[in-house]
């Protein structure tokens, strides 16, 4: 109340900071209206900010927490030196994750600190930024009506310590240098530092720390020699090398590093292995997989190379099939008729005998002729009419000759004269073939001799000649490629003669002065003559034609941009280009291809010869012949096996009937290699590891089985070995037999042999005093290079007991005695038949002395026996596991036989003595079953005659030629 006026009063509040201003109303009772307000204003206590720089720049080393600031950190408040309102409570930092904080020193001087929170690393963040605000105490402790100031700035730079060392980006460093140069860089080394700075981050120097060493290293880490560089003082240099960062901390590791030196560069086939090895059935290798041409940096415009395959010196020139020529001959489709004139000896053909061969079957089997030796071809081996076409081909090897004539072969007159009839020689690097026509009705000149010229008869290398002979007209084909002659000349016909011709190889025959002329010097292989018809080229290019050779695969990339040309028989291929790159690729896939089973182990010289072109011809580089070879492996030798029943007893009939018996009923042919095999290990240094030989059975050709008699040669006159010609034919093969036994030739599978040798039989029409038989069997593959196991068998013949009449048994009785000869006699093909009395009756005297002899031939027989048998077992024993597969074992039974006895009384006796038998030897009673049903025939057809009222005595057949006196 204002001097008696009421008061109103309107207030308005502020929040705390902002000023509070009351407002009064009165009105007077006199009347008088009016209206006054008054305000009123508390006392301010916080009316500043507090004020900071808007930027801050500091500094902090890693691996430290405190911060440098520039300037200070120092908060002003204008309020000051109000207590709250004046002093500065603190400093607010915003931002994410920022590693920093603000530490207040001083409220009253607003002093304060930025520190780390933890160590810091310059080489994960170099820089941080962030802003800070600060804050004063506000009006009292609660730090009510607290003001803030602006924000500013901060922003700080993380200091690198040197604590990382240089580091080389390689482990090592590799150079090559041509000697006698001087090079500004060899090799650059590198090294890294991991600190943050410029300073430690960056590398100073380096150095190599290889003493006396004429190299040098700048700071960059360039190496260069200080002097030129001799390849024939040192080959390599190995130099340690060090870095320094620019804070002096050296390299963790020092670096090696090594410079080749290499001589004047010379071009040159490079990248290839001088020797290569071939295993035999893996197919094509490739020769060159790595190579590339060294041109020493000389732009070339072409390039031409011939890669060279020497096989001179394998077989005939080559590696192939060595079966022989005539089953080669059937292999390529030559029709029948050809005859081998030097096949390999054996049983059949046996006049090569005497000539010295190769020193071994791996390869072709070739004969030698030294100038002193010849052979002469048995009569009736060639039926040549010269009036039909007919063909010599031959492989020969011949050195440069002299003057004389040397003969390869010759048909000439057996005696009288000296006239050749036809023959084919060598004289002076000439082929000559002369052909005599036979005596005809014109007496006019006809074409005689045909003379080639040929470099390939005097050159010492193996060559395949064929001549198609058809008169009067004659062509040459050498290595499958036809020649004309240069020269034909004429001569009258030879006169009529009956004069016999002989046929001789490696000389002629003088029939005149009976000796041997002109004489061949060379080696001499497959030489056949074919009658009735002329080879075609396909057999002619298939005789000659490798089965090893060189082989390329042109990659599609470069076909075209590289030309390949091989030569006939692949032993040599060209390539041209231009382009360097496609043709070291073309050179990588050249290979070499084996396509023989069981190819001929030995070294196969390679030869590249190369020429190129150049931009500058005056400095066109010359490359040098690059040479290795190939090693072709040993193949696994194949092991071939014969085996089947062994031993076998047939009956006599058997025998002498129109089939024979079968010699092989159950021959089985197979072929083994064996192979070393390391055994699995359960560490990698298991000592106890050892290889096993495993065997494998492979499957292969044959060309010869060899069936021969052993002990006395065929009789032609009661026994041989026959054979299904028909069939055999049928097959491929052909056989031819003398009466040393039988051999079948031609290639063909094992399972077709086995077939063939099933079919032989062996017959003999007069077995009375045949006992036992034995054959030899072998087999063989590549013309005798493997050869099988001697398969022996042996057949024994069962006589069987015919009844046979006599007189008088006292005029038998002598007969039996005296034909005693072997002690080997079947017990179970005699049978003991019915004695019938004969019209005479002997005295009793005689009858007394035939008991006596027969009783005491009786005990002879039977010690004998016993003791054959003893020694039949204990030879049976020592045989080595050998299982002798027999119808029945008659080596040691006899027989002894009284000759007055009743039929009942002899055939107790025999029953008594089987039985004993059978408890002493063990026999089987299956095994002579054969010989007692033709017996049982042999009895009725004795009860047959009985019956007619024939009075016939039956004596038992006896075989007494075991017994010795």
């Amino acid at each position: 109340m204002l001097y008696g006026y009421p008061l109103r009063a309107q207030s308005t509040f502020w929040e705390p900071g902002q000023r509070r201003v009351w407002t009064l109303v009165f009105h007077a009772f006199s009347g008088m209206a009016g209206r006054v307000v008054l305000e009123a204003r508390r006392a301010r206590v916080n009316k500043h900010k507090p004020w900071i720089e808007t930027t801050y720049h500091g500094i902090v080393t890693e691996n430290d927490d405190k911060v440098l600031l520039d300037p200070p950190l120092i908060a002003l408040d204008k309020d000051a030196p109000l207590r709250y309102a004046g002093e500065i409570c603190g400093f607010r930092i915003h931002g994410q994750n920022v590693p920093f904080e603000a530490v207040m020193l001083d409220k009253s001087t607003g002093e304060g600190v930025i520190r780390a929170k933890d160590k810091l690393d310059c080489e994960l963040q170099k820089e941080h930024t962030f802003t800070i605000q600060a804050y004063d105490c506000g009006e009292g402790p609660d730090g009510s009506n607290m003001k803030k100031s602006h924000k500013a700035t901060v922003h700080i730079q993380v200091n690198d310590v040197n604590e990382y060392s240089p580091v080389f980006k390689e482990k090592s460093y590799k150079a090559t240098v041509i000697e006698g140069k001087k090079y500004d860089s060899i090799v650059k080394v590198e090294a890294v530092d991991a600190d943050c700075s410029f300073q430690f981050s960056q590398i100073c120097s380096y150095e190599i720390v290889t003493p006396d060493v004429p190299f040098t290293i700048d700071k960059d880490g360039n190496i260069k020699n200080t002097e030129k560089l001799n390849y024939s003082k040192e080959r390599m240099y190995k130099l340690t090398v060090t870095a320094y960062d620019c804070g002096k901390n050296r390299a963790s590791e020092d670096v090696l590093v090594k410079i080749n030196i290499k001589p004047t560069c010379k071009p040159s086939w490079q990248g290839f292995n001088k020797r290569i090895e071939y295993e035999p059935g893996t197919g094509s290798l490739a020769l060159f997989p790595s190579i590339r041409l060294e041109t020493c940096e000389e732009p070339i415009t072409s390039i031409q190379a011939s890669i060279e395959l020497e096989t001179n010196h394998i077989g005939k020139g080559c590696d192939r099939d060595t079966y022989s020529e005539k089953s080669l001959h059937r292999l390529c489709g030559a029709s029948t008729g050809t005859v081998e004139l030097l096949p390999a000896p054996s049983s059949a053909s046996n006049w090569t005998l005497g000539l010295p061969t190769d020193n071994g079957h791996d390869s072709d089997q070739v004969f030698e002729f030294n100038g002193t030796q010849a052979i002469k071809v048995p009569e009736g081996v060639v039926s040549t009419n010269l009036k039909e076409p007919f063909t010599i081909s031959v492989w020969m090897r011949h050195g440069p000759g002299g003057r004389e004539k040397e003969t390869v072969l010759c048909n000439s007159d057996k005696t009288e004269m000296n006239r050749h009839h036809y023959s084919l020689y060598v004289h002076n690097c000439r082929l000559v073939l002369l052909l005599r026509q036979d005596p005809t009705e014109s007496e006019n000149y006809k074409p005689a001799e045909f003379h080639w010229k040929l470099d390939q008869v005097c050159d010492k290398e193996w060559h395949h000649y064929v001549l198609n002979i058809e008169f009067p007209a004659v062509a040459l084909f050498v290595d499958g490629a036809s020649f004309e002659p240069f020269l034909v000349t004429e001569d009258y016909p030879l006169h009529a003669s009956k004069i016999e011709t002989q046929l001789t190889i490696g000389a002629c025959w003088q029939g005149g002065s009976a000796r041997m002329t002109q004489y061949f010097r060379g080696n001499l292989a497959g030489l056949m003559v074919r009658s009735g018809k002329l080879e075609n080229k396909k057999v002619i290019d298939c005789l000659y034609t490798c089965k090893e050779g060189l082989d390329v695969q042109l990659p599609e990339e470069v076909a075209s941009a590289v030309k390949v040309e091989f030569n006939p028989n692949q032993s040599s291929l060209t390539l041209e280009g231009d382009d360097i790159e496609s043709f070291e690729k073309v050179m990588q896939h050249i290979s070499y291809l084996n396509s023989r089973q069981f190819p001929t182990p030995g070294i196969r010289h390679l030869r590249v010869t190369t020429t190129v072109k150049c931009f500058n011809e005056e400095t066109c580089i010359s490359v040098p012949d690059a040479e290795g070879y190939v090693m072709v492996l040993q193949p696994e030798e194949p092991k071939i096996s014969l085996s089947g029943i062994d031993h076998f007893a047939r009956g006599a009939p058997e025998f002498e009937s129109t089939e024979g018996v079968t010699l092989f009923p159950e021959l089985r042919i197979v072929s083994t290699i064996t192979r070393e095999v390391e055994a699995e290990a359960e560490g990698e240094d298991d000592p106890t590891v050892q290889e096993t030989v495993v065997s494998e059975e492979i499957m292969h050709n044959l060309d010869m089985c060899e069936v021969t008699v052993v002990g006395d040669d065929l009789d032609g006159d009661h026994e041989s070995l026959e054979v299904d010609l028909a069939q055999v034919q049928q097959r491929g093969l052909e056989i031819s037999s003398s009466n040393v036994g039988m051999v079948i030739t031609g290639v063909n599978t094992m399972a077709i042999y086995e077939q063939v040798l099933h079919l032989i039989r062996y017959r003999n029409w007069h077995t009375e005093a045949l006992f036992d038989r034995k054959f030899k069997l072998v087999c063989s593959e590549l013309n005798g290079r493997y050869v099988s196991n001697d398969f022996k068998v042996e057949v024994n013949v069962i006589h069987t007991a015919n009844p046979m009449e006599h007189a008088n048994n006292a005029m038998w009785q002598p007969q039996f005695i005296n034909q005693v000869k072997h002690a080997s006699v079947d017990l179970s093909g005699h049978n003991l038949a019915n004695t019938h009395q004969a019209s005479v009756v002997p005295s009793a005297a005689t009858i007394v002395i035939v008991v006596c002899v027969s009783f005491l031939v009786f005990m002879i027989i039977l010690g004998v026996f016993r003791i054959r048998a003893a020694h039949q077992r204990t030879m049976r024993d020592q045989e080595n596991g050998k299982e002798n597969e027999m119808d029945w074992d008659d080596s040691a039974l006899t027989i002894t036989v009284n000759p007055m006895e009743t039929y009942e009384d002899q055939h107790s006796s025999e029953e008594e003595e089987e039985e004993e038998e059978e408890s002493e030897d063990g026999e089987e009673e299956d095994d002579i079953t054969s010989a007692e049903s033709e017996s049982s025939e042999d009895e009725e057809g004795a009860e047959q005659e009985d019956q007619q009222g024939a009075s016939r005595q039956q004596q038992l057949e006896w075989d007494d030629s075991t017994l010795t006196y």
